[in-house]
């Protein structure tokens, strides 16, 4: 049985016991703390938090195994894209220049740069564990029962939830198109060259496009036929009330949050974290 990737796995941990507004209000503090600080002591450290909150989820790495790699190749283009468009952005954030290595041209790697480079390769490897966590341990019906209590409209909660709850139904549908195309000579293995698997993979798009249209038709009829919409409220019947765990994990978030905002603002006197000083 292959694991679900990018979806909700049931599993009794006290992060999946947390109620779905209190993982987003605590993925978006502490989002925006990292994002917001370029101190990379204080990013290193949210890093390490995430990772022992990953742990605790007890997400496999085979769930997330495919994400990583695009992270990963993200991360890379990133950082060289970066070198190519601003070699010297990291001496004019920090105002000094102590050189490593002279490249060719005007591409001369600083320390500056380095530091620079550094922290935003950290600051990403900080948020999206988060934003695994937030994936993969939310319930999309309850979370879209959070959603609609704290006064969002119930057709957007529940556009929400769908959404989160297509991603295995995409999955599936491919898997089964693409064990339908190789049974008719598609070849989707290793044994194949990349490119040829590259063009095979996107044939399989095409019928994955027009078997995602009819379920929506699907859905949005059977939706009509329930009267979905036509009243002002509705209820809900996985909603969570908040609990001592929801409490201590927004506070904690707001720690963060606040710490990141006073390193910021009396200890650096800036966002970025200056050594050369």
């Amino acid at each position: 049985m292959k694991l679900k990737l990018f979806t909700y796995n049931v599993i009794d941990t006290p992060i999946h016991r947390l109620s779905g507004l209190t993982k987003l209000i605590c993925f978006l503090l502490l989002t925006f703390a990292v994002m917001y600080s370029y101190d990379i002591r204080f990013i290193l450290a949210v890093m390490v938090f995430s990772f022992i909150i990953l742990r605790v989820s007890k997400i496999k790495f085979s769930q997330i195994k495919i994400m990583i790699i695009y992270v990963a190749i993200f991360l890379v283009t990133n950082f060289i894209l970066t070198f190519l468009f601003s070699p010297e952005y990291g001496v004019e954030i920090y105002g000094t220049r102590h050189d490593i290595l002279k490249v060719f041209g005007r591409y001369n790697l600083t320390l500056e740069q380095l530091l620079y480079q550094t922290t935003k390769v950290f600051k990403y490897g900080s948020v999206i564990p988060f934003g695994i966590i937030f994936l993969l341990t939310t319930d999309p019906s309850e979370f879209a029962a959070s959603l609609n209590g704290v006064g969002v409209p119930y057709k957007v909660a529940y556009a929400v939830s769908l959404t989160l709850r297509y991603f295995p139904d995409i999955q599936r549908d491919y898997q089964n198109i693409s064990q339908a195309q190789q049974a008719r000579g598609l070849e989707m293995s290793k044994k194949a060259k990349f490119m040829n698997r590259f063009k095979n993979a996107l044939l399989i798009i095409v019928p994955l496009i027009f078997s995602t249209l009819e379920r929506i038709e699907y859905i949005s009829n059977a939706m009509d036929l329930r009267g979905f919409g036509k009243l002002k409220s509705r209820t809900w019947y996985s909603k969570k009330s908040m609990s001592r765990g929801d409490y201590i994990a927004i506070s904690v978030s707001l720690f963060v949050f606040a710490v990141s905002v006073l390193i910021s603002v009396f200890i650096n006197k800036s966002r970025f974290f200056n050594p050369f000083v």
